[in-house]
């Protein structure tokens, strides 16, 4: 964990939001190369398989004053999942889960926002994947905000939201011999999310 200098000397962690701007108002884009939206689920009822979407675009308006104004957009390439394993992930992109030939884009766009704490907001929206759409709530933590050295404000939020792929018709699986199916039907999505204000 990084550690920072506090005013008395000593160091502390950086385990609480930084957030150094009182006000983040504005319309940002998403910085891909300093955002991680992560994938995780069970496999074979013993192991956590770890993936990662790594094509995507999102924007956001942020206000201040009013969070309810706020809202969010965010698209996914379903094709640009990476688990690390060729196979696994051509399977991922085939008919038998994202079906990415009929279905290239994952799609989440907010339908409301509540501040529940000081840095904690809940953004309600609709999620769209394989051509299914349902709505989702995912609590987002502001983790820092700051000016950076070539002079963009830039805005860190974190948060997970957790589904079962089946109510997206992601139903493929394969039961096991002894017991249990191989694919869990529950999965975690997890967003480190970096944002630039628009110039």
């Amino acid at each position: 964990m990084g550690k920072h200098r506090a005013r008395d000397g000593g160091a502390t962690d950086f385990d609480a939001a930084t957030t150094a701007l009182p006000d983040v108002t504005g319309d940002y884009t998403v910085d891909v190369a300093h955002t991680r939206i992560g994938v995780r689920a069970r496999h074979a009822m013993v192991t956590t398989v770890r993936g990662a979407f790594t094509g995507f675009t999102g924007t956001a308006h942020l206000d201040t004053a009013k969070p309810a104004a706020s809202s969010v957009q965010l698209r996914i390439d379903a094709a640009s999942i990476d688990t690390t394993n060729t196979d696994r992930d051509a399977h991922l992109r085939s008919a038998d889960f994202f079906d990415v030939e009929t279905y290239p884009e994952i799609v989440f766009v907010s339908t409301g926002v509540e501040q529940l704490e000081s840095d904690v907001f809940r953004v309600t929206g609709d999620l769209t994947i394989k051509g299914v759409t349902r709505p989702v709530a995912v609590d987002f933590t502001l983790t820092g905000s700051a000016q950076d050295p070539f002079g963009n404000l830039r805005v860190g939020f974190e948060g997970a939201l957790a589904l079962k792929r089946s109510d997206w018709e992601l139903t493929w699986n394969a039961v096991l011999e002894t017991g249990g199916v191989l694919v869990s039907d529950k999965i975690q999505i997890e967003f480190d999310v970096s944002a630039i204000k628009d110039a």
